[in-house]
């Protein structure tokens, strides 16, 4: 009786059909997790590209601009041009430039002041327009939506009150003569 029993499943164990359904099913979740992991990481990276191509190339133009003193509101602006991924400009990124004396060293702030539109509002931290030939120091925080956000790799980085994660980037220049 016990053998009678015993016999579809010892037909069952040799079957071999099905094997690669296992395999698809035990696979499938870390594949297309490490799928999305670099979607995200690939979208991370091309609006950092964007981001510090768009501070390059208004350095560049801030350098070159002899006799003119833009405003914290006009390079931003000339930043957020050039820099296509950033959607809502206005309240999504803020700069901050410092005066550098290169003879009396002394580093600008290490902690990038970025926005968080969950918190109450802050004023500039610090925006000075360098005179002749004066070391200037920009930086630009910038904050992004993440693409997946309870996805992949936006559940490893560290994400704002209101979800958003920032690219801080940076750029000095000697401010030309007048």
């Amino acid at each position: 009786m016990m053998r009678f029993a015993m016999k579809p499943f010892r037909r069952f164990a040799r079957e071999e059909d099905g094997n690669s359904t296992i395999e698809f099913s035990l696979l499938f979740i870390p594949m297309f997790t490490m799928l999305l992991w670099s979607v995200e990481l690939g979208m991370i990276h091309v609006n950092y590209s964007m981001l510090e191509r768009a501070v390059d190339s208004t350095v560049r133009d801030l350098r070159l601009g002899t006799g003119t003193v833009p405003t914290h509101d006009q390079i931003r602006d000339a930043i957020c041009e050039r820099a296509a991924f950033v959607t809502d400009c206005d309240s999504d990124v803020r700069l901050e430039m410092v005066r550098i004396d290169p003879f009396n060293w002394a580093n600008p702030p290490t902690t990038a002041d970025c926005v968080d539109s969950t918190q109450p509002i802050h004023p500039v931290r610090s925006f000075i327009n360098g005179a002749s030939n004066e070391l200037m120091y920009l930086r630009v925080c910038a904050k992004f939506d993440p693409i997946l956000p309870h996805i992949g790799m936006a559940d490893r980085i560290q994400l704002d009150g209101d979800g958003q994660y920032k690219l801080v980037t940076a750029s000095a220049f000697v401010q030309e003569p007048r």
